[in-house]
């Protein structure tokens, strides 16, 4: 991949992550090429790549807009995150190779320096990192994709959790990051129960922070099914 066209690929990722683009934004094509460098070939294929890992959606005649949120997605999304979470869990415990817990310890040090230096938007990423990683270490083909779709609306609608308000949301991320350590400490012992009762209350750390972001649409999260 040319290093526009990497570049490009990574921005968008970032940008939709960090709800620096909203979601249902229309992209603007020629501008992209432009901006990037690029004709307008490789940014299509950078578009359909993404499309393919759940950012975006092309529709035909109207272009390539941002994913979006509605009801009915969220909905879709409280209902089984813990589910797919917990499942990739158990897998990673049972799949991981040393090189991927070297890289998720690597990647907790930069979520620690971030929760210090109180950089929300890498926050964002290095949290995302974090569980891809997972995902990673689980090594489940069919797991693996419905993991980073998730992760993508996660980010967004969780972005107020790295931007807090008052001490208890301080609080709760200190204790994400808390979190993340002992995922770590688990992973090391093959303690597969440590890791799924860890997953449940990771998942209820940031759901709270996560109705408070959709509350002010009108937008419920359903009843938990566990």
């Amino acid at each position: 991949m040319s290093s526009g066209k990497a570049a490009l690929y990574e921005d968008l990722k970032r940008m939709i992550l960090t709800m620096e683009i909203d979601p249902d934004d229309v992209l603007d094509e020629s501008g992209l090429s432009a901006q990037y460098g690029l004709s307008r070939t490789p940014v299509r294929e950078v578009f359909q790549r993404l499309a393919g890992e759940g950012y975006l959606e092309i529709i035909e005649k109207r272009g390539v807009r941002v994913i979006p949120m509605n009801h009915a997605t969220l909905r879709n999304f409280f209902q089984v995150a813990p589910l797919v979470y917990a499942a990739i869990g158990r897998l990673a415990v049972q799949n991981y190779r040393p090189a991927q817990l070297k890289a998720l310890k690597e990647t907790q040090k930069r979520f620690r320096k971030a929760v210090q230096t109180r950089d929300p938007l890498a926050l964002v990423l290095e949290n995302n990192r974090f569980h891809e990683l997972m995902g990673e270490m689980a090594g489940n083909p069919y797991l693996q994709p419905s993991l980073g779709r998730l992760l993508i609306d996660h980010s967004r609608i969780g972005h107020t959790f790295y931007r807090p308000q008052n001490e208890d949301m301080e609080h709760r991320l200190q204790l994400s990051a808390q979190h993340h350590d002992e995922f770590i400490t688990a992973l090391e012992n093959r303690d597969e129960e440590a890791v799924v009762t860890l997953v449940m209350e990771h998942w209820e750390l940031s759901r709270a922070n996560m109705e408070m972001f959709i509350a002010p649409q009108g937008l419920k999260a359903d009843t938990m099914p566990f």
